[in-house]
């Protein structure tokens, strides 16, 4: 049976009272009394009600966190570092993987509000979910505009577009084309397409654009690469995430299509886990740390004073790790 907090009092030899005021910190008690509490607790395996103390008015210590899919490494990464910062700082995370889903999205938002959560940090890219703003919790926003009171944390993604195209350029491509994600309003890899383009205009170049849609099966966005690379001679490609990329340097082995000499590659995201088992490639890395840290810092600084004033936009600085594809 379910220890109750009478049975916490009963064990340690304190009312009822004075337990509830050690899990809430509330009021002066001497340490032998607080270790008492804490003690018997421990032995019960007693765990206070977070739903409870939401509606005394205190944190549940709680925080959704709301990605796409975190089979991919950047998000698996962003969402490690998030939960060992957040638990750190007292908070557990509860995490939910919308993928691409509105519906699923906004159930989660609302399973969210039902456990009292104390903030989400969101990151997924469905557009059209009015249940934010709506929500009345703290949130911060990963790379997707939510709405004008919800600040936006991301790295920079037009000069991340940019330094690619650059790079390929640097190299030797002229015939430079980019597989990007869907380009809709609100989503991250505009940015990285507009950089992209305004480098290759000011080299007089011709932008050639393939949309390869996030939720493609690796299957399906490998016949699809393979028949770009067999219908156009491109010497460049500019690839909005590092899978894409890894999948376009395979394709191009099978097609006996030598990397960099004859096609010259790079990536975007740059995680551990990619730099330290695909040195080869080169890529634009986000720095997963700062923003992370960012995403975190400015959602405690919203759950601790709502009205605190925070910038709408938070750019952060990426960088170019070369290897050897490009």
């Amino acid at each position: 049976m379910k220890p109750k907090l009478d049975d916490v009092a009963k064990l340690a030899g304190v009312s009822s009272t004075t337990v509830s005021r050690v899990i809430n910190n509330y009021a002066h008690l001497s340490e032998k009394t607080k270790d008492k509490v804490f003690s018997a607790m421990k032995e019960l395996n007693y765990q206070p009600n977070s739903l409870a103390r939401s509606l005394q008015g205190k944190h549940t210590q709680l925080v959704g966190v709301i990605f796409s899919d975190i089979r991919n490494p950047f998000f698996g990464e962003l969402v490690s570092r998030i939960e060992k910062m957040l638990f750190a700082k007292g908070y557990k995370m509860i995490l939910c993987n919308s993928a691409d889903d509105p519906q699923k999205e906004r159930d989660y938002i609302r399973m969210l509000m039902a456990n009292q959560v104390d903030g989400i940090i969101a990151g997924a890219h469905n557009l059209g979910i009015e249940e934010y703003s709506q929500s009345g919790l703290p949130i911060v926003s990963f790379d997707r505009y939510l709405s004008d009171k919800i600040p936006i944390v991301s790295s920079d993604n037009y000069d991340g577009g940019f330094m690619a195209t650059e790079s390929l350029y640097q190299s030797g491509a002229r015939n430079i084309a980019i597989f990007t994600g869907k380009n809709h309003e609100g989503s991250p890899t505009n940015g990285r397409l507009e950089g992209y383009q305004d480098y290759l205009k000011k080299q007089g170049l011709t932008p050639h654009v393939h949309e390869l849609p996030f939720e493609m099966s690796p299957t399906l966005k490998n016949m699809e690469i393979k028949s770009i690379l067999n219908q156009y001679h491109y010497d460049g490609v500019f690839c909005s995430d590092d899978l894409t990329a890894l999948l376009t340097i395979n394709v191009a082995k099978q097609l006996s299509i030598d990397v960099p000499k004859d096609l010259r590659i790079v990536g975007y995201d740059g995680t551990s886990l990619v730099r330290n088992y695909n040195p080869e490639l080169t890529t634009v890395a986000q720095p997963l740390v700062d923003i992370s840290t960012l995403l975190v810092s400015l959602l405690l600084q919203r759950i601790d004073d709502p009205d605190c004033g925070l910038e709408k936009e938070y750019v952060l600085p990426v960088k170019l790790v070369k290897g050897i594809t490009a």
